[in-house]
This record gives structure tokens, sequence and C-alpha cells, in this order.
């Protein structure tokens, strides 16, 4: 078994900077696709940016230029570097290992996101 711990999550003014943080239990960056989700109430969880275990990123329209996904493998963390934020940006935010097809292996507890002025 796996666990996924999110960190980083809070409160940011619109056009500012977080970076969120996910800690695996054990390296399994070789085994898994990383990808950060984010969802609103009553809205249907979307992705927000994956990382393959070849080191392959991939961004939703909605966040390409601003995030930055990215993994430290000594420290079996993946991060979520998040600028120019906005308030649509709000959102609890989700650490998932994935197979390729999609399939979630394992995942977090969620962070909340609260961009506000």
């Amino acid at each position: 078994q796996v666990q996924l711990v999110e960190s980083g999550g809070g409160l940011v003014q619109p056009g500012g900077s977080l970076r969120l943080s996910c800690a695996a239990s054990r390296n399994i960056f070789s085994m898994y696709t990383m990808a950060w989700y984010r969802q609103v109430p009553g809205k249907q969880r979307e992705l927000v940016a994956h990382i393959t275990a070849k080191g392959v990123t991939n961004y939703a329209d909605p966040v390409k230029g601003r995030f930055t996904i990215s993994r430290d493998n000594a420290m079996n963390t993946v991060h979520l570097q998040m600028n120019s934020v906005k308030p649509e940006d709000t959102a609890v935010y989700y650490c998932n290992a994935q197979y390729l097809s999609g399939v979630i292996a394992y995942k977090g507890q969620g962070t909340q996101v609260t961009v506000s002025s």
C-alpha cells in the first residue's frame, strides 16, 4: 500500500503563487504517472497536470503556462507550482498515482486552494 499526502494549500490572492506538494510513502515514480486533479463542489474532478514515469508532462489548457509539475525522486515528492493564480483555480487539489491508462492506483486526501482577494 502507498500513502499520498498533499500539503501546501491555503489562501492566496489573485496573481499570486502557491506550491503544492505530494509526498509518497515510498518511491513509486518509476512505476506510475503522478497526476494532480482538482474538484469544485458540484462539478466533476478535472485533470490539472501529470508527469509520467519517463518524465513527460502534460497540462490542462486552463493552467498551461501558469502551472508546473515536477518531482523530486530523492524525496519521493511531486510538486505543483502554481503561478498567476486566478479565482477559478479555487478547488480541492488531489494527488494521484495512476497507470498510463488513467486508472487510479492510489490517491491522496486533497488540499484546499482558495484564490481570493
